[in-house]
């Protein structure tokens, strides 16, 4: 697994190209003893569970010092009533919001989203007592990882004066799909509830490069929320390999297929999300997710699949990756290395 689970402060954003397609071919086996290394990593990373309240040993010494050494911008923002008036429903027009408040609205519509599908999941899932399965014990500390994050966008808020943001439950359409979606057969609900992680590592990776320019003028309060970005991203990376170990090959085409339908789909009911991100982009770096973009900082205290790193042996007979070739081609590159190893499993 991913070498270390040390905690880095510093983030290098070199790439790392010692890994394959999140979409990448992978066997029952592979997926059982991978089961196996992420409940371990999970229990020694996030130490105790505390059902009650919703939390995690490691997570709530975490949040303590976050809340115990606030940050908070020098000034406001410019318009706080227009964050209140447009956080839940958008109702003025998103071309003459300033940066910053389309950006810290567009963050709690998709942090509302997450909410709301974990309290979902919580009613359905037994608790750990009752849990008899090494997946559903990891999914309950996935949820209680999810209900950390939540207080952790709270603190991004804060960190920008918004000390009145309440967590508010979508339509009743909505809040019907998110209570009935645990329900499904596994088959089912496995491709595009890994989708819904990998895009939510994609969000924030797109998030994460506008900070610098949305902020520039509160680089205290710009560093306090990458930071808190961090650690959510650092759990995020670890869902999607979880999630991806539950998909057979079939399930696996079928996510890779819906990726473009989802993303738009989701986005679709952000409005403010077309007004900050390419969203064809986004779909094409959901279908491109490889590990090889995140931060090799974050990936030591996270977790991904065996089945999607590239072997040792094959590290050290393959010639260095050729930087000055466009992404694309190199992206290419390896999805044909992973259609390679499909094809020589199904024959085995």
């Amino acid at each position: 697994m991913p070498g270390g689970w040390e905690r880095r402060q510093d983030v290098d954003s070199t790439p790392t190209p010692n890994y394959l397609s999140i979409f990448a071919a992978s066997t029952k086996k592979e997926r059982e003893r991978n089961f196996e290394d992420y409940w371990a990593f999970s229990r020694q990373r996030d130490g105790e569970i505390f059902e009650e309240e919703r939390d995690l040993q490691s997570k709530r010494g975490l949040l303590a010092r976050f809340t115990e050494n606030p940050v908070r911008s020098r000034r406001p923002l410019p318009d706080p009533d227009l964050f209140y008036r447009n956080y839940v429903h958008l109702r003025d027009d998103p071309q003459r919001f300033d940066r910053k408040t389309l950006l810290l609205s567009c963050i709690y519509k998709f942090a509302r989203h997450e909410w709301v599908g974990i309290e979902a999941a919580w009613d359905y899932l037994p608790p750990m007592e009752r849990a008899k399965t090494v997946t559903d014990k990891i999914s309950r500390y996935h949820l209680c990882e999810e209900f950390c994050h939540v207080r952790l966008f709270h603190e991004m808020f804060r960190t920008f004066h918004l000390d009145r943001v309440e967590w508010v439950p979508l339509g009743r359409w909505m809040q019907r799909v998110y209570r009935v979606f645990p329900y499904f057969p596994e088959w089912m609900m496995g491709p595009p509830a890994f989708v819904t992680e990998l895009m939510g590592i994609t969000f924030y990776r797109h998030v994460d490069r506008l900070l610098d320019s949305v902020f520039s003028d509160e680089p205290e309060a710009r560093d306090r929320v990458r930071e808190l970005l961090y650690e959510i991203m650092v759990d995020e990376i670890a869902h999607i390999g979880q999630r991806r170990n539950f998909i057979g090959p079939i399930g696996i085409r079928v996510a890779r297929r819906i990726v473009s339908p989802l993303y738009r789909l989701f986005f679709n009911d952000i409005p403010e999300a077309r007004h900050l991100f390419d969203i064809d982009q986004m779909v094409r770096d959901g279908v491109a997710f490889d590990y090889s973009e995140v931060p090799e900082a974050l990936l030591r205290r996270s977790w991904v699949p065996s089945y999607c790193r590239v072997p040792s042996i094959s590290i050290q007979s393959q010639p260095p990756a050729d930087r000055t070739r466009p992404l694309g081609d190199r992206r290419n590159d390896a999805y044909r290395r992973c259609d390679d190893r499909e094809g020589a499993r199904s024959r085995a």
